[in-house]
């Protein structure tokens, strides 16, 4: 089951995270163009034919009920600086009558197409872009899990993941097709509402110090 859901604007104190439009596409390609080096395991569109598809794909998604796409807005410099969504949210179907089912906000999502120009690569901007998104979903929306994946041999990602206090859940093979011509397997990786507490004192640590 899915839900449709109104846009979000999420904003922190260096982030804010406004809903993408394909009115962004111009100042997407810009940050996506800085330096390409970093996006070995990623889709990141280049050209603004490719990132018109690509975000027309995402509003597209976004129409379905599936997810909400952002664009990632640097306070501290003006402009967009990259792009993420949640998306596979989803409601679960409890047998009936149960008091748990809900009908306007999901039960678990994902968090991913994540990608920051190479600029804001390794500041705070994801950190607290991470952090904006999780409380929503935790704090608001009372999902019992997030979830994130990646390519099985993106260490950088993984890495990252692990940073923000994700847990490896383990991988999937053969998930679906690598940008780079192969069959790629996928890392599986998950924040579920028990811990939440914990990992938004680590997060909000990170930021601080």
């Amino acid at each position: 089951m899915s839900t449709d859901l109104p846009p979000l604007v999420l904003t922190g104190a260096g982030v804010r995270l406004e809903p993408l439009a394909i009115e962004h596409v111009s100042a997407l390609v810009s940050a996506a163009t800085e330096d390409r080096s970093a996006y070995g395991f990623s889709s990141v569109p280049a050209t603004p034919v490719a990132m018109s598809a690509w975000v027309q794909a995402a509003l597209a998604e976004q129409a379905a009920g599936g997810a909400l796409p952002f664009v990632t807005h640097s306070l501290a410099h003006e402009r967009i600086v990259g792009s993420t969504r949640f998306y596979e949210i989803a409601l679960w179907q409890w047998p009936d009558g149960d008091a748990r089912q809900r009908e306007d906000r999901p039960d678990v999502c994902e968090i991913g197409y994540t990608w920051l120009a190479a600029s804001e690569q390794r500041t705070a901007c994801n950190t607290e872009a991470k952090l904006l998104m999780l409380s929503h979903a935790f704090d608001v929306w009372e999902v019992h899990r997030v979830a994130f994946r990646t390519d099985r041999r993106n260490e950088r990602s993984r890495l990252a993941l692990e940073r923000i206090g994700a847990q490896f859940e383990g991988i999937r093979r053969a998930e679906r097709p690598g940008i780079d011509g192969t069959i790629r397997d996928a890392a599986f990786y998950s924040i579920v509402a028990a811990e939440w507490p914990e990992v938004k004192a680590l997060l909000t640590r990170r930021l601080e110090g």
